[in-house]
């Protein structure tokens, strides 16, 4: 348990670090993201960025279980 909780701590700590270029990523605004404006209604689903994000983490849980 503790050994996760500290390489989730340098994963936070790495993500936080490396936020000036992760905010130039277009996640949020990948082809199958869905936003939708309407008078006084405002509906954004990020399926493609779910399924990238999703499969990301699935890949490196998969790599660190090995």
């Amino acid at each position: 348990m503790n050994r996760w909780l500290v390489g989730a701590g340098v994963a936070l700590l790495l993500a936080g670090l490396a936020w000036p270029w992760l905010s130039r990523l277009p996640l949020g605004r990948l082809p199958g993201d869905f936003h939708i404006h309407r008078d006084g209604f405002d509906f954004y689903l990020p399926f493609s960025t779910s399924v990238l994000v999703s499969l990301v983490f699935t890949l490196l849980l998969w790599l660190f279980r090995r």
